[in-house]
């Protein structure tokens, strides 16, 4: 997988706008990760020098089949070539301070993404979604509890963007959010997906 673009979802699920003490969004709220922050199960998180906090954020990603472009939502999961496990990696520090989410989520590593599994072995919307570091659980949720649907989301983008073969949609992450430090082990797992694991060195 070598997408052209990765678009990332935030705030998409409901318990993790009422953790933050946040509305919910009427609409998408979207931002991107470049594609030189992708790493493979196994790889490396590395923590950046000049970050004080680095999160994990377990996510459902999305892999497109081919262009995508001002589609409607109830054709949008047929663009869609398969599904796979993302963590989010964010300085949260630099979130923090910054306007934008650019920086904070586009430090090379902070993109693991794990193996695809085609879509017809998925129903994207009702899928349990955790992460565990050092195998303590820590996010706990189901994709049902998404704000926006993967096709509301698919459909959205591609009125703003072609989405391209290869490109990949990060869908959000639920309630559950939080630091790592190196040396910590960090594992994204959903329901019927090969598990994505990470350390941060």
């Amino acid at each position: 997988m070598n997408p052209s673009k990765i678009v990332c979802v935030g705030l998409n699920y409901r318990k993790h706008a009422t953790e933050l003490g946040m509305p919910l969004p009427s609409e998408p709220i979207i931002f991107m990760k470049p594609p030189s922050s992708i790493i493979r199960n196994g790889d490396g998180i590395v923590y950046p020098n000049s970050v004080e906090r680095v999160d994990y954020e377990a996510e459902l990603g999305v892999i497109i089949s081919r262009n995508c472009k001002n589609i409607e939502i109830s054709e949008a999961l047929e663009y869609v070539y398969g599904y796979c496990c993302v963590n989010d990696v964010t300085a949260r520090d630099v979130q923090s301070r910054e306007i934008q989410w650019t920086r904070a989520k586009s430090f090379d590593t902070f993109c693991p993404v794990g193996q695809i599994v085609i879509k017809e072995e998925i129903t994207p919307d009702n899928l349990r979604i955790c992460s565990y570091l050092n195998d303590e659980i820590k996010q706990n949720s189901n994709t049902s509890d998404m704000i926006f649907s993967v096709s509301q989301c698919i459909s959205f983008i591609s009125k703003t963007m072609t989405l391209l073969p290869g490109d990949l949609i990060s869908t959000g992450t639920p309630e559950g959010i939080g630091p790592m430090k190196r040396g910590d082990s960090v594992r994204v797992e959903i329901e019927g997906f090969p598990v994505l694991m990470n350390s941060v060195k």
